[in-house]
């Protein structure tokens, strides 16, 4: 039997180089994973995607940086110093041996499956300013990708000066390049509050902590810390607008007060990162105790991907871990004494990952904060800021503006009657309204979309599912994407951009494409 020469089989990927362990994040579980694999024996290489190109960080990813980035941020050499700065253990790895790529985005991993058996082995594509795109095979991975945070919209989320509390951690800390002053955060979370406390440290006022609940929703010994420091804290409120001027934010307006500020922090939800791993296969599930969807997690934290290990805070995150970097780090020490057993270069080890006490309802929680800040607004405003969507579009299902469609808003019937039976699904709202498909990926909006859908039919956070993820999770440029290819794979280009001839039969398919050659008589097949 002939094969067809349009079909991947048989064609080759351009490998550009490999490793044995690769580990993706520089945080506390990155590093420690990196030490400890590298003394273990394990070839290690080590990528980071900060400094975060300040092109990318325009589009809020990966975090929702606001606007709020001073300017030394343009200069990517001074931001690799700061880094070095703030993490000395990367140079003590470098000089130990460790190949570490800075400013490097992992942008998808790939494994063996039903759909991608062609593929050899593990593979990771990575980019950077200096190689563009390219592919990295690995025997072992472990992904410590870290945390995000929650969107939240209310009017005005979309002026300069609102980020989110994470963003603002890593412009202080690590960048040392916050252009803020005076912040008011949103959120009484334990990580919220930490993050109150860090910024404090780092000569940041904040003036004020917001929750819409009743009581801060934090431990009391942490909500005292935050009292001892002098920041108010305003329960029983949402915010209804900002004050701004050219610059940005100016002030957050509450319901009978204006506060003074110049940011406006995003604490209401921090969340794994999991973007990786979800594009890559790998099996995650809603965790209330962890901070969300997170992977699923056996021995060694091993994904349902062979080979693939999570740690950190993409693996989960709870309060007592966010207090205490050393639970990451044990985290990341476990994964790669898993990833030396699966090499032969160690015995496995002991099985003792950190694991979260019972937390209070989290899905309740941010529910809770997408009723009070979105759905009772005293004006509309996107959720989706890339696509300009609105609360009622998305709940209307409404197609997006640009198609000029007459407006038919869904009133009479509920969305599981308009989506089909079964829990709505995120996905069907992106695909009809094109919320979440912009530049930033979802980041801003992806959580209240899932808050949105739960709320309009009265379910409980978990039961919505997790919206889809789709390599490549970080943009880059076309001229990164150009990486090279298999010659049997450009000489039948065509069909790679769903041209009709894609759909005859291969041995009517005439040598060289033309638009004349189409023959619209012959039988179509589906490949």
């Amino acid at each position: 039997m002939n094969t067809d020469p349009r079909s991947v089989a048989g064609k080759r990927l351009e490998i550009a180089e490999r490793t044995q362990i690769l580990i993706v994040g520089a945080g506390p579980a990155g590093i420690a994973a990196a030490r400890h694999a590298h003394q273990g024996g394990a070839q290690v290489m080590l990528v980071d995607e900060h400094p975060v190109p300040f092109e990318t960080m325009g589009e809020s990813v990966p975090q929702i940086w606001g606007g709020r980035m001073g300017g030394s941020v343009r200069n990517r050499n001074a931001m690799t110093e700061r880094m070095l700065e703030a993490r000395p253990d990367l140079a003590e790895l470098f000089e130990a041996g460790v190949d570490i790529r800075l400013g490097t985005a992992c942008w998808g991993l790939f494994a063996n499956q039903p759909n991608l058996g062609w593929i050899p082995g593990l593979v990771a594509g990575l980019a950077d300013e200096e190689q563009g795109s390219h592919l990295v095979g690995f025997d072992q991975a472990i992904v410590a990708t870290g945390r995000r945070d929650m969107g939240l919209a209310f009017p005005g989320w979309d002026m300069p000066g609102v980020l989110g509390a994470g963003a603002a951690l890593v412009l202080a800390r690590l960048y040392n390049a916050l252009d803020s002053r005076r912040a008011v955060m949103l959120g009484s979370t334990p990580e919220a509050l930490l993050a109150v406390l860090e910024l404090v440290s780092a000569g940041v006022a904040i003036a004020a902590v917001v929750e819409q609940a009743a009581a801060p929703a934090a431990p009391e010994d942490l909500v005292a810390r935050i009292r001892a420091a002098g920041v108010e804290i305003v329960t029983g409120e949402a915010p209804r607008g900002v004050t701004s001027d050219a610059d940005g934010v100016t002030g957050l307006v509450l319901r009978n007060r204006t506060i003074a500020c110049d940011s406006v922090l995003l604490g209401v939800g921090a969340v794994p990162m999991i973007d990786l791993l979800h594009a890559a296969g790998a099996r995650c599930a809603f965790d209330n105790d962890r901070g969300g969807f997170v992977p699923l997690l056996g021995a060694g934290g091993e994904t349902s991907l062979p080979g693939i290990r999570a740690a950190g805070d993409c693996a989960g995150i709870w309060p007592a871990k966010s207090s205490d970097p050393a639970l990451a780090v044990a985290e990341g020490r476990l994964a790669a004494g898993a990833a030396l057993a699966a090499l032969g270069l160690a015995t496995a080890p002991a099985d003792v990952a950190p694991q979260p006490g019972p937390a209070a309802d989290l899905g309740e929680y941010r529910k809770a904060w997408v009723r009070a800040s979105v759905v009772e607004a005293v004006a509309e405003m996107p959720v989706c800021q890339c696509e300009e969507v609105t609360a009622r579009e998305i709940l209307d299902v409404s197609p997006p503006r640009y198609l000029n469609a007459p407006h038919l808003p869904n009133l009479t019937r509920s969305l599981t009657e308009i989506l089909g039976e079964g829990p709505p699904d995120p996905d069907q709202i992106k695909r009809l309204t094109r919320a979440g498909m912009g530049p930033c990926q979802g980041r801003r909006c992806r959580e209240q979309i899932q808050a949105l859908l739960a709320l309009q039919e009265d379910l409980s956070l978990g039961v919505v599912p997790l919206a889809g993820y789709r390599s490549p999770v970080r943009p880059i440029s076309l001229a990164a994407a150009a990486m090279p290819e298999d010659p049997a794979i450009a000489a039948a280009w065509d069909s790679w951009f769903g041209m009709p001839r894609q759909w005859i039969p291969f041995w009517d398919v005439e040598e060289h494409y033309t638009v004349a050659a189409l023959a619209t008589e012959k039988e179509h097949v589906s490949e």
